[in-house]
């Protein structure tokens, strides 16, 4: 009959040591994928959040929402289209995409960690604006300018009030949408926006909440899952073609932010239950860290 509290007791003492290692250390977790879409496993990933906030964590949340933009769009009867993996986002889709980031998804986020007594503030266009951007610029394989439309890269953060606001013990919540100087809104790619922000608060860790497990071998077994990887091992996966299609995007942040200085990058599957709390507080790790 003592089994399972001595149990939960052995949980909560190897999570001792990594609670205290990570007090007061600012954390970016990045939301997107399939995660959004279930609200159980919405639920169980802002329950992680509330706890690593309760045990001294500071947390900046940023989230994309592709596949309710997609929905919001055919709903409108506007066709996606993609380019090199972005979403070409003409002024009809812009106003879609700002719409389900900035006034659905970001408002529903900062609700629900509302209702579990937990704080936190959505920032975006809509309240306050913490993301600067420029018109992102890509070419084609023969060096001819490709026309995303208004879609932008972060180039700047507002770095203090972020700070301000975890120290406070509220959790920033922010759509990957951004303005440029002018006030003009941009598309911008949640997990190349998480990284910047990272990159600029001088993260501890930056995390990608996805619906895959990490980084495989082969995809097809998932005994390949690779737990660690290093900077030169990423590269090489690349080359190589392990590491392919939107992977790619995805781990090209995350090596940015580690040559800026944020320690440990995780690729975790945020649709699997207290994932989180799985990755950041025991010894063994359920996804892949990626470290220089």
């Amino acid at each position: 009959m003592y089994d399972d509290p001595i149990r939960k007791a052995d949980v909560l003492i190897e999570a001792m040591g990594w609670i205290r290692r990570f007090r007061d250390r600012l954390v970016v977790i990045k939301l997107g994928g399939s995660a959004l879409e279930d609200p159980n496993t919405v639920s169980h990933l802002l329950t992680d959040v509330i706890f690593m906030e309760t045990v001294g964590m500071k947390l900046v949340l940023i989230h994309g929402g592709g596949k309710a933009i997609s929905a919001a769009m055919k709903r409108s009867h506007l066709e996606p289209r993609f380019v090199h993996g972005r979403r070409y986002t003409d002024a009809a889709t812009l106003d879609i995409v700002a719409r389900v980031l900035a006034g659905e998804i970001c408002g529903d986020l900062v609700r629900q960690i509302r209702e579990r007594e937990g704080q936190a503030v959505g920032f975006s266009y809509l309240t306050q604006n913490v993301l600067t951007a420029e018109r992102l610029t890509l070419r084609s394989d023969d060096g001819e300018p490709l026309d995303l439309g208004y879609v932008g890269e972060v180039v700047g953060v507002d770095r203090e009030l972020l700070l301000k606001t975890c120290r406070s013990g509220a959790i920033p919540v922010i759509p990957s949408i951004a303005l440029d100087k002018k006030g003009q809104k941009y598309n911008v790619n949640a997990d190349t926006a998480a990284a910047a922000v990272a990159r600029i608060l001088d993260a501890e860790k930056l995390i990608f909440l996805s619906d895959v497990s990490g980084i495989y071998l082969d995809r097809t077994d998932p005994e390949t899952l690779v737990s660690h990887l290093t900077e030169s091992r990423c590269r090489e996966l690349i080359a190589n073609g392990t590491i392919d299609s939107g992977m790619v995007p995805k781990v090209e942040a995350a090596l940015d932010a580690l040559k800026a200085g944020v320690k440990k990058v995780h690729i975790i599957d945020g649709r699997m239950p207290h994932s989180l709390l799985v990755e950041i507080y025991s010894d063994k790790g359920i996804g892949t860290e990626i470290e220089m």
